[in-house]
């Protein structure tokens, strides 16, 4: 994983996490996958906020996984919906920053 941090960095490229927890929640959430480099921010009030203006709130007030490419502009140039249970793969990522030329 941090060989892939080291590819966003150079690309000059900011990862961040965003969820409808706590940020303590958060926080062990990324100790226990072993990702403390990626941001992460707590979308917990107004509760969603951030998830909803993205479309990824389900109901009962929990989000889907997805990552998104948001350029300098604030223009959302890359969206993808994981499972649930599946963790984004970084690669795909790195591969849309290459298709872009933002890498």
């Amino acid at each position: 994983m941090d060989a892939a941090f080291e590819q966003f960095e150079e690309g000059d490229t900011q990862v961040l996490g965003i969820s409808v927890d706590s940020t303590d929640t958060n926080r062990a959430w990324a100790e226990s996958l072993g990702v403390e480099r990626v941001l992460l921010l707590s979308d917990f009030w107004p509760h969603g906020k951030v998830a909803q203006d993205y479309g990824v709130l389900r109901e009962g007030g929990f989000t889907e996984r997805a990552t998104f490419i948001v350029d300098k502009e604030g223009i959302v140039r890359f969206k993808h919906v994981y499972e649930i249970n599946q963790l984004p793969d970084p690669e795909k990522l790195l591969e849309a920053l290459r298709t872009m030329g933002q890498e």
